[in-house]
C-alpha cells in the first residue's frame, strides 16, 4: 500500500503549476491515497485469459491515400477570381 504524504502533494503542485491551500493539499493527500489504494486493489485481480480492450466501439479509422491530383486550373485563373490582387497574390483587409 502506498501512503502519500504532503510533501508529495506539494511536490505535484509544485510540478504541474499549482497554488493549492493548506485545506486543499489535506483533500488532495486523502483523495489521491484513495486512488493508489483503488489502484492496489485492481492489481489484485487475476486478468489470466482477459484480452486487453483498446476500445469498445468498434470504430475504426479510415484512411485515404495522400495522393495529389492534379488540376486544369491555373493560378491565373484563380486569381482572376478574387475581388482585389496585390503581387501576384490575393490581397485581403489588414487585421490586427
Amino acid at each position: 500500500m502506498s501512503t502519500i504524504t504532503t510533501d508529495d502533494v506539494r511536490h505535484l503542485a509544485q510540478l504541474s503549476n499549482l497554488q493549492l491551500s493548506e485545506e486543499e493539499i489535506q483533500n488532495l493527500q486523502v483523495d489521491l491515497g484513495n486512488i493508489l489504494t483503488y489502484i492496489d486493489q485492481l492489481a489484485e485481480l487475476d486478468t489470466t485469459g482477459v484480452e486487453p480492450t483498446y476500445q469498445v466501439t468498434g470504430l475504426e479509422n479510415v484512411w485515404r491515400d495522400d495522393v495529389v491530383e492534379k488540376s486544369t486550373v491555373t493560378r491565373e485563373k484563380l486569381l482572376e477570381l478574387a475581388p482585389a490582387m496585390a503581387d501576384n497574390a490575393v490581397k485581403v483587409p489588414q487585421v490586427l
